[in-house]
């Protein structure tokens, strides 16, 4: 249900981050060489070297970003943004909290429309998981019947039923990136599949989502097909009932990725400005601080 959205949601990177061959390049949002600017220098290359130190990552950095005379001679050469490149963030962000996965898969859950299958399919990529859209197994079960189609005939209680079996089935895997349906998180047998890896709650603002839904039609939702009304109107008013009787059990999440709290860090209005990237981005930077707390919790007092 959440590929209707991909389109969407691919919004333009801010970051225009041009191949060196010696010679300076533009920037689409950056123009200026950095050459006598400090400051920028400074953000940029503090941006590329990872935030913790341990023998872990300080290999990782090595295979990743640039050494710090070949950082400054990018710069020099005006070819990287001061915020470094998406693309290289994320790759050194999959591979700073894969050791820490220790194989465990993640599970997305959210909202209709917060951008589960699409930012899941991103993580999937760096980190060489497999992906996993719960929606579409349940529909490749029923000899492709569509989720609306399965509303429509069987009713919502059976759907939950063969969703929760697709998880039941999921939770046997390694090494996965799961895309939940909205609903997945309101039976509690789900959670216990979910909890054998880590679940990730992608929270949006209510307003987005419906701008989201509204501009791709709300064919594809059973929750709101039936509605009339313009679309926008029709979806908020229909995701807010929704909020009420779900909001809560999102919170079981291990991690939550608030997309509000992205665009107030990086500087946006509103988080239409934000790409699937960057929310990525976030994404393995609050599993990975789970998964320290979870690491430091399990060490026998005493042996610290």
């Amino acid at each position: 249900m959440e590929a209707a959205l991909a389109q969407r949601f691919q919004y333009p990177s801010w970051i225009d981050c041009r191949k060196v061959e010696g010679k300076p390049h533009g920037l689409l949002r950056y123009s200026q060489r950095v050459k006598d600017d400090k400051r920028f220098r400074v953000l940029a290359l503090a941006h590329l070297q990872p935030e913790r130190r341990n023998d872990q990552r300080r290999a990782v950095s090595s295979e990743i970003s640039c050494s710090d005379n070949n950082s400054s001679a990018l710069l020099e050469a005006g070819s990287v943004h001061p915020f470094g490149d998406e693309d290289l963030i994320l790759k050194r962000k999959a591979e700073e909290v894969k050791p820490y996965l220790n194989g465990r898969s993640m599970y997305l859950v959210g909202m209709m429309g917060s951008g589960k299958t699409t930012v899941g399919k991103l993580m999937s990529k760096v980190l060489g998981y497999s992906f996993r859209d719960c929606d579409t197994l349940i529909e490749q079960g029923m000899n492709g019947t569509s989720v609306a189609e399965i509303f429509e005939h069987h009713g919502e209680s059976f759907f939950r039923g063969k969703e929760t079996d697709a998880l039941k089935k999921l939770s046997s895997m390694y090494q996965v990136v799961v895309s939940t349906g909205g609903g997945a998180v309101i039976r509690p047998i789900n959670w216990k599949y979910m909890n054998k890896g880590i679940s990730i709650w992608l929270d949006v603002p209510l307003e987005a989502l419906a701008h989201r839904i509204a501009a791709v039609g709300t064919d594809s939702r059973p929750l709101l097909h039936e509605e009339s009304g313009d679309a926008y109107t029709v979806a908020y008013k229909r995701l807010s009932t929704i909020w009420d009787e779900r909001g809560e059990a999102y919170t079981n999440a291990n991690a939550r990725v608030s997309l509000e709290n992205i665009a107030v860090k990086r500087g946006y209005k509103d988080v239409s400005e934000l790409t699937p990237t960057e929310i990525a981005i976030e994404v393995f930077e609050q599993v990975q601080s789970f998964l320290e707390k979870e690491e430091t919790m399990e060490i026998p007092d005493g042996n610290i």
